[in-house]
């Protein structure tokens, strides 16, 4: 089984480079973020022509998330994080496709820092963490993928000391997430590749996909039932170089069974 992710950035004019990877790589479940469209606007009609049931939330202008399954509909359990009824940001979504739980999610990016960007970001990522806790209690099968908007180490971005004070690198920001990780999540791909240079990641500006100048922001974090499954991960990095791309790259795990 493969399971991949895909911040789209935009599923509107993404759509061809979108349908085109689908096609090559026919991932069995798709977490996808940012789709900037409120949620009449999701082409449903490609994705189902594309061999995919879809479930989404999406959101006017920013934001916005989807979960494709082959197999059938994902099985929806939430939108939206428990914690803040007044958070109409459409940033999660919450499924159980063949026998797994998966959380998809698109954290908040959380510049300028200091700010109330940043704040609602800290915030945002302690009402995942309180989630990511009772999911992970349950027991259950669990998948939690998205772009995060966290370099989680020196080891996943370019010339860390350019980003210092930027939010997605901030102490604050790193902390979090490995208060999460330490639930007892496995980092997929630093589980599989610790010292690799591996980034999901590359700014349109100063050529930096060419330069390989990037940043590993998409991740997964795998319950211990899932990563016990865990055979392989990869990143398409060659997607990021097609024509009006996305800036970020698919990243996918192999499960077995």
């Amino acid at each position: 089984m493969r399971i991949a992710t895909y911040n789209v950035n935009g599923i509107g004019a993404r759509l061809p480079v979108l349908l085109r990877w689908l096609g090559e790589t026919k991932p069995d479940i798709v977490c996808l973020q940012e789709l900037k469209a409120p949620q009449e606007k999701f082409p449903e009609p490609a994705i189902t022509e594309a061999g995919y049931h879809a479930i989404w939330h999406g959101q006017k202008s920013w934001n916005g998330v989807a979960i494709l399954a082959r197999s059938g509909k994902p099985l929806e359990v939430r939108r939206g994080l428990p914690g803040d009824d007044e958070d109409t940001h459409s940033r999660y979504i919450e499924a159980t496709v063949d026998g797994i739980v998966v959380g998809c999610l698109y954290l908040p990016n959380g510049n300028p820092a200091p700010g109330p960007k940043f704040d609602y970001k800290l915030r945002w990522f302690e009402r995942l963490t309180l989630h990511a806790a009772s999911l992970f209690d349950s027991g259950k099968p669990v998948v939690l993928t998205g772009d995060y908007n966290v370099m989680p180490t020196e080891k996943d971005v370019y010339k860390p000391e350019r980003w210092v004070d930027d939010a997605l690198f901030r102490p604050e920001v790193r902390a979090a997430f490995h208060k999460l990780a330490a639930q007892g999540w496995t980092d997929a791909v630093r589980h599989l590749h610790p010292n690799e240079t591996i980034y999901t990641f590359w700014d349109y500006f100063r050529n930096a996909y060419a330069r390989n100048a990037g940043l590993r922001i998409d991740h997964f974090l795998l319950s211990p039932s899932v990563a016990k499954r865990l055979r392989a991960v990869g990143v398409d990095k060659d997607v990021r170089g097609w024509e009006k791309s996305s800036d970020h790259a698919p990243v996918w795990v192999e499960l077995a069974g």
